[in-house]
């Protein structure tokens, strides 16, 4: 039986420049499956190496990235933080290459944390340079999915452990798909490296709610891409507002700006941003599945559904939650089984992905190279660098 990537055979895909996009969106359950193999079979040198980091005294983590890879320490943070009882900051490689003296600290412990898809995006490089100028005491954990990217190449044995995760996750495509999810996906399962074998379940049960989108939802997300929005706002509440973020960033980037998006908190959203909502804006509703947090989060529901002010409403939930009356909903689970709820994000950022890719095809674009005008590149261009003096700081 001929393979089909959300609901098109690959020679389809190929005549719409879409196969890279396509594939690399459905292959994320498979994928995630080898990322846990991966971390499990390093764990030894993973927690070796983290030890090695933490017994210094006054240490801390900072997560870095740039773009979709930085979104990734937003989701992290608090995650890393509860796990290893270390204090934690995610912290853009984008801001760290324009201000070091205020988030490097000279006499102050640090690992920085590196998430990158090839790791030649110059201000990852750059990152890493600034850290082992400033800091007297710095180690670098390189998350990629390269190895042969710049950022892998200068990690040192001695202050370094570099993972390069499964091949497939480095996407072809523009877009970052599969990379953003495993790296998210490898980030959780290092921040609980002492508990990992136990993890295998929350994988597999992850997978299974991919799969379930693939499944069921795929009619349902094409039919919503058909409709006649031009804005999206997407909402997420702690964890998730990381997850909103990258969603927000997906839409807009496969649409090649044809579609301008936003995100936000549920509570923080009534504070002015609210006003965004018109007739042409689809609003996706990212639950957690903590009940109290709920609470919040349905309250924001009731207020948008009754105002009758957007074009259509999406919720996104791992089981279904009754009071929520949105037009529309994808119910991840299909059992009585529960995630935790970090994993619980890395599968909410698929439906994004895949209206994304959907709402490209409608504008005649080319989901795997949207960007018409060539503003936008898989590896982004035209950054120059500075040398840094420290002592003008």
């Amino acid at each position: 039986m001929e393979n089909r990537y959300l609901g098109y055979s690959k020679d389809e895909l190929i005549k719409l420049s879409g196969y890279n996009t396509a594939k690399e969106i459905k292959s994320q359950d498979k994928l995630w499956r080898e990322t846990y193999s991966l971390v499990l079979n390093h764990k030894l040198e993973i927690f070796n190496f983290l030890q090695k980091v933490f017994s210094q005294s006054n240490s801390n983590v900072i997560l870095t990235g740039a773009g979709t890879s930085a979104f990734i320490g937003d989701v992290l943070e608090s995650v890393f933080q509860t796990h290893t009882g270390v204090n934690c900051r995610a912290i853009p490689t984008t801001t760290l290459v324009t201000h070091p003296s205020q988030y490097f600290q000279k006499e102050k412990s640090t690992l920085l944390i590196s998430f990158a898809r090839s790791g030649n995006s110059p201000e990852s490089i750059k990152a890493v340079e600034l850290a082992n100028e400033v800091c007297e005491n710095i180690f670098h954990l390189v998350i990629t999915c390269d190895a042969n990217g710049e950022l892998a190449k200068i990690i040192s044995d001695g202050n370094g452990y570099l993972l390069v995760l499964p091949e497939e996750t480095n996407d072809k495509s523009l877009a970052m798909t599969s990379s953003f999810t495993s790296m998210l996906l490898s980030g959780i399962l290092i921040s609980r490296i002492n508990e990992l074998e136990k993890l295998q379940t929350q994988v597999e049960l992850l997978s299974s709610y991919a799969e379930n989108i693939f499944r069921n939802y795929l009619p349902q997300l094409n039919k919503i891409a058909e409709m006649d929005f031009n804005r999206a706002v997407f909402l997420g509440s702690g964890l998730f507002e990381g997850i909103a973020r990258e969603s927000h960033l997906k839409l807009q980037e496969l649409t090649n700006g044809k579609v301008i998006c936003k995100h936000d908190s549920f509570l923080g959203f009534r504070h002015g941003p609210k006003a965004v909502i018109d007739d042409k804006t689809l609003v996706v509703y990212l639950f957690s599945n903590d009940p109290y947090v709920q609470k919040y989060e349905e309250d924001l529901v009731l207020s948008v559904e009754a105002e009758k002010n957007a074009l259509y409403t999406l919720a996104i939930m791992e089981s279904n939650i009754k009071d929520v009356n949105s037009d529309s909903r994808i119910i991840l689970s299909e059992s009585d089984q529960i995630l935790d709820e970090e994993f619980l994000t890395i599968v909410s950022t698929l439906p994004a992905q895949i209206l994304g890719f959907y709402k490209s095809l409608k504008y005649g674009l080319k989901p795997d190279s949207p960007s018409e005008n060539g503003a936008i590149n898989r590896v982004v261009q035209g950054v120059n660098l500075y040398s840094y003096d420290e002592k003008k700081h």
